[in-house]
């Protein structure tokens, strides 16, 4: 008999659509990577950029199958932040023109904040300012111990404004004052004790025991429930623990107990087989 919860086959978009200098690759078996292919500027962020990511990101959330996402940068950097050709012309532009492009980067993060799937930085070499937020704006990250880190935007006289959600999130508010107010770079230790970064391994090589025991633990996993796992979090961090809370949480179980996924992963512990979605 074929289970109804079987994975789909993986479908993601022809990504020749996509520009070279962002990356997409899946595998069959629904493990995504997104890779930062601007080695020769250190993967620096410019609207272009920052576009092919946003497109990137929109094409995963829908794509069929896609279990897990690996986010990375080619050569010896994670990325180095803004290019410096870009930042020279928007000193040059309107205040509006310039809300406008930061719209593009806020934009582009939430994309990746709310994709579906769990998100996984894989940082090797320099993450600094906006590559430092794409660490923040995904679900984990790892570092290697080489990487360095650094919010230095207050050097040339800006704010980390358009990554802050995600930043403060991840380390806290305490944490984000003393490193947006010094603009200092910080360690991959560091940024693992601030909370920016959740492992830290000897070097990139280490990835691949990475991506491996991720891979395994996530086809554990059924789909739907990652995803409204993660919603979860998004909605009650924060919120007081009240009759409301307690209400929406329940309605919350109660609706994945009655889910399609939810009915089979309980009858499949039960029948000690494994769930359709881990076959």
């Amino acid at each position: 008999m074929t289970n109804p919860i079987a994975d789909p086959l993986v479908e993601v978009p022809d990504t020749d659509a996509l520009s070279d200098l962002v990356l997409l690759e899946a595998t069959p078996d629904g493990i995504a990577t997104v890779t930062l292919n601007r080695a020769a500027k250190k993967n620096a962020f410019n609207a272009e950029v920052i576009a092919a990511l946003h497109q990137t990101f929109e094409t995963l959330r829908d794509a069929d199958g896609v279990r897990l996402v690996f986010l990375t940068g080619a050569g010896d950097a994670f990325s180095a932040g803004a290019d410096l050709e870009w930042m020279k012309a928007a000193v040059e532009w309107s205040e509006s023109d310039n809300r406008e492009d930061a719209m593009g980067l806020a934009s582009m993060l939430k994309a990746l904040h709310d994709l579906p799937q769990l998100t996984v930085a894989l940082v090797d070499g320099p993450a600094f300012g906006g590559g430092a937020g794409l660490a923040a704006a995904c679900d984990m990250a790892v570092a290697t111990e080489r990487s360095t880190f650094a919010f230095s935007e207050v050097k040339l006289g800006l704010t980390p404004a358009t990554i802050s959600p995600y930043v403060i999130r991840a380390i806290g508010a305490r944490n984000a004052k003393a490193l947006f107010a010094t603009g200092r770079v910080f360690t991959a230790a560091e940024a693992q004790g601030f909370g920016l970064v959740g492992q830290v391994v000897a070097d990139a090589a280490a990835f691949d025991a990475v991506r491996a025991d991720l891979s395994t633990a996530i086809k554990a996993c059924a789909p739907g429930a990652v995803a409204d796992a993660k919603d979860l979090v998004n909605d009650i961090e924060g919120a007081e623990i009240d009759r409301g809370v307690m209400e929406e949480t329940a309605k919350r179980i109660a609706a994945r107990r009655v889910s399609e996924e939810g009915r089979e992963g309980v009858l499949a512990f039960l029948e000690k087989r494994k769930p359709g979605w881990a076959e």
